[in-house]
């Protein structure tokens, strides 16, 4: 007997059940894309307890974070990057192009099975090497809702362009794409600015605003430092693979300036290089002020505890530095993009943070001193006033409650054009 391809579904929930979320999460390195998705997910739930969210991932260490009642995740084969900017499978012994193959293979079979009634793509438009290119053709044929989320800031633009030419992101986006969230504010900056975008495509763009975080619900099974239980400066790198230079700086201003009066707790993330590991567990043991934790995956816990934050910037740190409400040093890497430098310099206009960069200026122990010593004084995020700067869920799950209404049928005028 032949297969028979699922039947077409409605473009809204059927009233037997709820809506139907499918987010593919862009996770080749870290962290930040992961705990993005899993703060979608688990507000989508949280707004819509009938909803079912299933995220898909190649994140390692994705069984290790809580996610709501309604939200589960496919674990896909993993990739990691290379230092020179190349990529390998992470643990299978096959060849990139067979095990993006797999992805791929698995990634459709998940959306024909599922049957979302919106597909939400992370960053990249056409995923990891196109990967996800199958999905949204089934998708689209069927009638699934279609969101690309990037965001507040990419790169620059020098770089953004050509690279999203030469993968056809740019093409991708116009031909499958029903809407833009940009996880940010159109004042702050705007992300897909120099693609030079048909006029169609950018009404479909919505600036969310950055995504609030709360507190994890359960406590956290890690037992802290007793550094916690004084006014202590919270040092983070996300997921700790990129983060050895901030590392290193905060260590070096210790040992150089004895006369610093707050302590600090470095927490490495789970993808710090194990010799570097060591060597920085050997000199922060001899620093009385300094204490080291591995990973936390509720770090929002240690956040609210922490009384200052340093950290190299990337868009979730940033969210929770927001939320939370504290005064934030932001370290930016710049190499191997500008990302993170983008949104620091742009937060410091605002009076959101304070940036330190070894961009144009050497890397001194005496500068991230004086930088550490300033935070006691700093304004704190609360004090500036911008509207709807953390209103991202609430305009998510309004976006969403619009493309499942059963009401209103939505047929895109674009596409025609885009055949």
């Amino acid at each position: 007997m032949l297969n028979k391809e699922p039947a077409p579904h409605p473009i809204w929930p059927s009233p037997a059940r709820g809506p139907r979320v499918l987010i593919y999460s862009h996770d080749t390195f870290g962290l930040g894309h992961l705990r993005r998705s899993r703060a979608l997910a688990n507000a989508i739930v949280g707004d819509r307890p009938d909803a079912s969210v299933v995220i898909i991932s190649g994140s390692p260490v994705i069984g290790n974070f809580e996610f709501g009642s309604g939200v589960d995740y496919i674990r896909i084969p993993g990739v990691t990057k290379l230092p020179d900017g190349d990529y390998r499978t992470l643990n299978l012994n096959v060849d990139l192009d067979e095990a993006v193959g797999l992805r791929q293979a698995l990634i459709l079979q998940t959306a024909k099975a599922f049957q979302p009634d919106v597909f939400i793509v992370d960053k990249e438009p056409t995923g990891f090497r196109g990967e996800v290119v199958p999905a949204l053709d089934y998708l689209q044929a069927v009638g699934c809702r279609l969101v690309l989320g990037i965001r507040d800031v990419m790169d620059e633009p020098a770089l953004l362009v050509p690279e999203w030419e030469r993968k056809g992101a740019r093409e991708a986006l116009i031909r499958y794409y029903d809407e833009i969230w940009v996880y940010g504010l159109r004042d702050v900056y705007q992300p897909l600015q120099a693609l030079d975008l048909p006029e169609e495509v950018n009404r479909r763009i919505t600036y969310t605003g950055y995504l609030r975080r709360e507190i994890p619900p359960t406590p956290s099974l890690t037992k802290y430092p007793k550094i916690t239980k004084q006014p202590f400066i919270l040092v983070t790198t996300g997921g700790g693979g990129d983060g050895d230079d901030l590392i290193d700086w905060v260590i070096s201003a210790y040992e150089a300036d004895q006369t610093l009066e707050q302590p600090a707790l470095i927490l490495f993330g789970p993808f710090i290089d194990r010799d570097k590991r060591r060597a920085f567990v050997e000199r922060i043991a001899k620093q009385p002020k300094l204490d080291v934790m591995s990973f936390d995956t509720k770090i929002e816990r240690l956040m609210r505890k922490a009384d200052a934050i340093v950290a190299m910037g990337g868009y979730n740190t940033f969210c929770e530095a927001l939320s939370f409400d504290k005064r934030t040093l932001i370290v930016p890497r710049t190499r191997p993009r500008l990302e993170q430098y983008i949104r620091a310099v742009e937060a410091e206009r605002l009076g959101l943070v304070r940036m330190l960069s070894d961009h144009n200026e050497p890397r001194t122990p005496e500068r991230m001193a004086e930088a550490l010593r300033a935070l006691a004084s700093q304004r704190r995020p609360s004090e500036v006033t911008i509207p709807g700067l953390l209103d991202g869920l609430d305009r998510v799950q309004e976006r969403l409650k619009a493309l499942t209404e059963p009401a209103i049928q939505f047929t895109p005028t674009y596409r025609q054009a885009a055949e």
